[in-house]
């Protein structure tokens, strides 16, 4: 047998990749749910092994002979939204899915599309009546179906599933994709049309989540590659890799490879903390399709309204509105366990950052004037001198800078003085540190940690909103600092009115919290 690896491309395969049971944890409850004939939905952020978990099921069920199960993705309906078009291209996708199964090759044979309200659930209702087992349907990508093939999609399922006792349908269907269908909704032309009280779906009983890898299965994933090559993932870069992953399965497998990668496959050498910080920041500078496609995804006026008020720490948002369930099924987002929230782990919360502010990076970095060692003094950052700089950089341009990123940079304008400075800043991290970046709303502010050369620098951003402001800032940098394992810190406020004058803005001076030297920057 050939050697198994981690797999970041398509669905895993058991003889292929190392791989956990995907049914680990909710094949029995899927399983209960298909024997009773119920229809339900799996919905989970992109990437996160939903066709595998998929694949294994149909292939369970289909050994064990009971029922008939069939896998068919409708990923190739995406962006047919009229039903003339996209109901036939329905029809054909089961028709192509039969073909991978020992089932009658009969489908819709002799179909009258000119009936596209019907067509689906007649050729549904007469293939069952020829089966010798009831048939299960696992519909892959279902969101990607929309308007109005969407609506007549769903309306045919529930109509064969309501008269089931009268007429032979389908036994079991699940509807699986990124979204709930709850939110299926958002699919419809926006602020025209909704699904309506009477939802063309409102028989599915159950929805499940598929969640992120516990710490627990990332071990048991790795311990596969230590037991076939004898290379072992040292405990603490495991627990590494769980807190900077929160156990995103595309990222917990990307990690391996590059590590594997970076010690060029010689599996003498252990898989370390060191390497894993190493394998982490060359990902996120390569920027593969997983990351385009997903922050891709921030450009959305319905994204940008939910991340830009985390970047800044602000308190109040909807938590039931479209916009918010909608970025937390993107995988962009997650509550922690005491229900603030926060990115969906710290690289996304990095590349959210880099994406936004990418442009004003690229143009820093061909600055002379910036030059890196400036910064730099016997192997430590002067914070003082980096922070007084960008003082006399936001004075000269932050009115041109916040103009070309409200036209550049998704509209994200609010959080414009927190992205620009930590551009600033990205430039000393990429010549050899780290930033430790905390967003969450309801704190009032973000929280930067660089790390560099074995030091650590803890840095506040706030937007100044008078006294109470500047107060609360000191406060929480305090306590930031605390947290950090440092003596020291920088609380940079943003004056956002306009009356006040330059020389009123900019100012830098040390205030002292609890024996905490703390230098408050203002910009």
């Amino acid at each position: 047998m050939s050697q198994k690896y981690f797999n970041i491309a398509g669905p895993c395969h058991p003889n292929a990749h190392y791989m956990l049971d995907p049914l680990r944890s909710i094949g029995k409850e899927l399983e209960d749910l298909i024997d009773r004939g119920q229809y339900f939905v799996i919905h989970a952020a992109r990437q996160s092994g939903k066709t595998t978990l998929l694949k294994e099921l149909t292939r369970k069920i289909n050994t064990e002979s009971k029922y008939h199960a069939l896998y068919c993705s409708l990923e190739t309906l995406q962006g047919i939204t009229e039903p003339k078009d996209g109901i036939p291209e329905v029809v054909e996708n089961i028709k192509a899915a039969l073909d991978d199964y020992d089932m009658p090759d009969n489908f819709a044979i002799n179909a009258d599309y000119s009936s596209i309200t019907n067509i689906l659930r007649i050729s549904l209702n007469t293939y069952c009546k020829i089966l010798n087992k009831p048939l299960v349907i696992f519909f892959d990508e279902a969101d990607c179906l929309s308007n109005g093939t969407l609506i007549t999609f769903l309306r045919q399922l529930k109509l064969g599933y309501i008269n089931r006792n009268d007429s032979t349908f389908v036994h079991s269907v699940a509807l699986v994709g990124m979204r709930n269908i709850r939110d299926y909704k958002a699919k419809i032309r926006e602020d025209k049309e909704t699904l309506g009280s009477a939802s063309p779906f409102n028989i599915v009983t159950k929805t499940f989540n598929l969640g992120n890898f516990t710490k627990e299965d990332v071990a048991a994933l790795y311990n596969q590659h230590v037991q076939q090559t004898g290379q072992v993932f040292e405990t603490t870069a495991v627990d590494y890799i769980f807190e900077q992953t929160q156990g995103q399965p595309w990222l917990v497998n990307a990690i391996a490879v590059e590590t594997i990668e970076i010690l060029r496959k010689d599996y003498s050498k252990p898989i370390t903390v060191e390497l894993a910080k190493q394998a982490i920041h060359d990902i996120v500078l390569a920027r593969g399709t997983h990351f385009d496609s997903l922050m891709e995804r921030l450009k959305e006026p319905r994204v940008r309204r939910i991340i830009e008020p985390l970047m800044l720490g602000e308190s109040f948002i909807n938590r039931d509105s479209d916009d918010f369930l909608y970025t937390k099924d993107l995988g962009l987002i997650r509550e922690s366990e005491n229900k603030v929230v926060i990115p969906s782990n710290p690289i996304y919360a990095e590349l959210m950052v880099r994406v936004l502010n990418k442009n004003i990076q690229d143009e820093l970095t061909s600055r002379k004037e910036y030059d890196i060692p400036k910064y730099l003094k016997d192997g430590k950052i002067d914070m003082n001198y980096l922070l007084g700089e960008f003082q006399i950089f936001w004075r000269k341009n932050s009115e041109i800078y916040r103009e070309r990123f409200n036209k550049a940079i998704f509209d994200y304008v609010e959080a414009a003085p927190h992205l620009i400075l930590q551009a600033f800043l990205q430039r000393v991290i990429n010549s050899g540190g780290h930033i430790h970046r905390e967003f969450a709303l309801g704190t009032g502010r973000a929280d930067l940690c660089i790390e560099y050369g074995g030091y650590d620098y803890p840095i506040e951003l706030k937007l100044y909103d008078g006294p109470s402001s500047l107060s609360d800032g000191l406060e929480q940098i305090a306590k930031y600092i605390e947290r950090c394992g440092c003596k020291e810190g920088w609380l940079v406020m943003f004056e956002r009115d306009v009356s006040k004058s330059w020389d009123e803005k900019i100012y830098m001076r040390e205030e002292f919290v609890d024996g905490k030297k703390i230098t408050v920057v203002g910009c």
